[in-house]
């Protein structure tokens, strides 16, 4: 029998061509993501990337910078839509369909938190790096959506449905990392803050940035009082100015593709000093 899936892969492609039209009037969070993984790659030195996959072709300005740098760069998408317009391939994460390495970077930029296999996804990007090879990520992580998430549970009332992803944190995001075989694996994250005068147009920016809710057991759409009930909640959250600031917690992904060039941590027990001996304060 098939394991049973979290994520609902048709809905989830179907979010994305939805979105793809007027992605650009909701994009601040991908731009957001996709500038801070080239502002991490232009610190890199002594590496060259001459071949990039883009996983998550939404951001059409990085895939751009990237070929600009002289990058020759493939991308993938799990919509139809937004892999045709950056002349990609469509497919899901777990499923990518990329030769074993066949490329010196990959890049996956506000996708990963709706996988249904992301460990598999993640040795997938691994293999499908070059020895010394590069892997960039970013996604929305544990923390994002607090507001939202408490005024769908005042909405339900008595009879909680499951409404919002479940959310991977900055450590579980280093583990899977370890797990798949990266070498040099770190995760870490960063805080947005938005700041909203309705839960209509939180929920009219998460739809265009096809962020809402691909979940296979989907809840039933909210009726008149639930929805009553969420929206005054989402309102009593608000600041002075009637506006209720929404937090986006981002996690970044940093990981290499094994190669016998790179550093190895100390052998144990190689030390010359002891921990204790060097947390000592100085006279």
């Amino acid at each position: 029998m098939d394991t049973p899936e979290l994520f609902d892969r048709r809905r989830r492609r179907q979010r994305r061509d939805r979105a793809a039209a007027r992605f650009a009037d909701h994009d601040f969070l991908i731009r957001r993501m996709g500038d801070e993984l080239l502002d991490r790659l232009a610190l890199i030195s002594g590496h060259s990337f001459a071949r990039a996959l883009v996983i998550g072709a939404a951001d059409r300005e990085l895939i751009a910078r990237l070929g600009a740098a002289g990058t020759t760069v493939a991308a993938a998408d799990a919509g139809f839509a937004f892999a045709r317009a950056a002349g990609g391939v469509q497919c899901d994460e777990d499923r990518l369909p990329f030769a074993d390495a066949s490329v010196d970077l990959v890049l996956s930029v506000g996708v990963l938190d709706s996988v249904n296999d992301l460990p598999g996804a993640l040795a997938l990007i691994r293999r499908i790096l070059r020895p010394d090879g590069l892997f960039l990520g970013a996604f929305a992580g544990a923390g994002s959506l607090a507001r939202l998430r408490l005024a769908m549970f005042e909405g339900d009332g008595d009879h909680v449905a499951a409404r919002i992803h479940p959310q991977i944190d900055v450590g579980g995001a280093g583990d899977l990392l370890m797990r798949a075989g990266f070498a040099l694996p770190v995760a870490d994250g960063e805080r947005l803050t938005v700041r909203y005068g309705s839960l209509i147009r939180l929920a009219a920016d998460l739809r265009g940035m096809a962020a809402t809710s691909v979940l296979a057991d989907a809840a039933p759409p909210l009726g008149r009082p639930q929805l009553a009930r969420a929206l005054a909640s989402f309102a009593e959250q608000a600041d002075p100015d009637g506006r209720t600031p929404e937090v986006f917690d981002l996690v970044y992904l940093t990981g290499w593709a094994p190669d016998p060039s790179q550093p190895k941590p100390a052998r144990r027990g190689s030390a010359t000093v002891s921990l204790a001996e060097a947390l000592k304060p100085k006279s």
